[in-house]
């Protein structure tokens, strides 16, 4: 019998009324941990280290792990990629920030298979030295790509047809989109294999990448999970 794959999972931190007093948690929303399991895989939830050394163990963690998934949430504190924050930049976790990061670069350096989903796909960008754009009406001049804060729009996207991204979801497949930060300069070692649909010809923005090198490592700008899309799930597994 097959070992089952462990598939590491980034988490949010936030506090919860607990007894008495309020105390840190972290969390998965079980539509990104539900496809991982029901894609055969057993999903182990990555909490935020908040220490003077962030990197401590996630060598160990990765070693231990067959694949990861850099799950969506807040916006990427822009010191990480050397920005001054913009006027409307959302919520940032800068202790969050730093301990995905080490996880990440940690598994880029051993090579295990990533899924990289929104906050996700921005971080790996900054990993690799990459940029963002912190607020995407600046450059679009509308709001579609996030109508409100946790609301999903259903876009098109186009993909390159040779790309790993499209032989998972398919040349232009209509995703759910809540974002309001994107890729800018590309981290070293990325290329961009998909770009948003824009009207009136506005310049389209960055929806997926992939790494040159390497095994897998699929990275979106979209939510997948949102509309239980298995398929990057089991891409993930089957690399």
């Amino acid at each position: 019998m097959a070992r089952t794959k462990l598939i590491g999972l980034t988490t949010y931190q936030f506090e919860i009324p607990w007894g008495p007093t309020k105390k840190l948690v972290s969390s998965t929303p079980s539509t990104y941990y539900d496809l991982v399991a029901e894609a055969g895989g057993r999903p182990l939830l990555l909490p935020a280290l908040r220490s003077d050394d962030p990197a401590l163990g996630a060598e160990e963690v990765v070693a231990a792990l067959d694949g990861l998934v850099v799950i969506g949430g807040l916006d990427v504190d822009p010191s990480l990629y050397g920005a001054d924050p913009h006027t409307n930049l959302g919520t940032t976790d800068l202790a969050r920030d730093r301990s995905e990061l080490a996880v990440l670069q940690a598994a880029l350096a051993a090579d295990l298979p990533i899924l990289a989903i929104c906050r996700g796909h921005q971080l790996l960008n900054v990993a690799l030295g990459g940029t963002l754009h912190q607020h995407v009406p600046d450059l679009l001049g509308h709001s579609d790509h996030q109508l409100g804060f946790g609301t999903y729009s259903s876009r098109e996207v186009r993909l390159d047809p040779n790309s790993l991204t499209a032989s998972v979801f398919g040349v232009t497949p209509t995703v759910s989109c809540s974002h309001h930060q994107v890729v800018d300069r590309l981290g070293e070692g990325l290329v961009a294999v998909g770009w948003s649909i824009e009207e009136d010809g506005a310049e389209p923005v960055i929806e997926a990448m992939e790494r040159t090198t390497g095994r897998f490592c699929l990275s979106v700008q979209w939510h997948p999970e949102d509309r239980q899309d298995l398929r990057p799930f089991a891409a993930l597994l089957n690399a």
